[in-house]
């Protein structure tokens, strides 16, 4: 693939994780991203179907993650990075959404920056930009 269409990609990839970002309270349900914006200091938590957020906040993740790795496949195109993202952002999912429905059960009653962050593990493609630099620095070790 010539470097200028490989560019044009990628850049189209992050486009759509913008767009993601800028559409989310329109494509997902997240009573959350409200209450987190300013109302956690001064309310309890809101009422939330607790099956419909998980689910929503998979789909998202399930998103996030396959734009990740189309970034990932056109700047490394490696298998095994390929391979090792997915099977890493696959656990990682799996980790955080127990955690985080353990803490939802609890009504963040042991606060709610643990949650916060939890919460933007899973929303947001953060996986992306540790992964990034962690197989670029791999690739010039490799090359020394």
């Amino acid at each position: 693939m010539k470097k200028p269409v490989k560019i044009f990609l990628i850049l189209i990839l992050f486009l759509f994780l913008f767009l993601i970002r800028a559409f989310e309270a329109e494509l997902f349900y997240d009573p959350l991203i409200v209450y987190f914006q300013n109302d956690y200091l001064y309310k309890s938590i809101p009422n939330i179907d607790e099956w419909k957020l998980v689910i929503d906040m998979l789909w998202r993740y399930v998103i996030n993650s396959l734009i990740s790795l189309g970034i990932i496949a056109l700047i490394f195109k490696k298998k095994e990075y390929i391979k090792f993202s997915g099977f890493f952002l696959m656990l990682a999912f799996m980790l955080l959404i127990i955690v985080f429905s353990f803490l939802l059960k609890d009504g963040f009653k042991s606060g709610y920056l643990f949650p916060f962050y939890i919460r933007r593990f899973i929303i947001h493609p953060i996986f992306l930009f540790l992964l990034l630099p962690a197989f670029y620095y791999q690739k010039l070790k490799k090359k020394t």
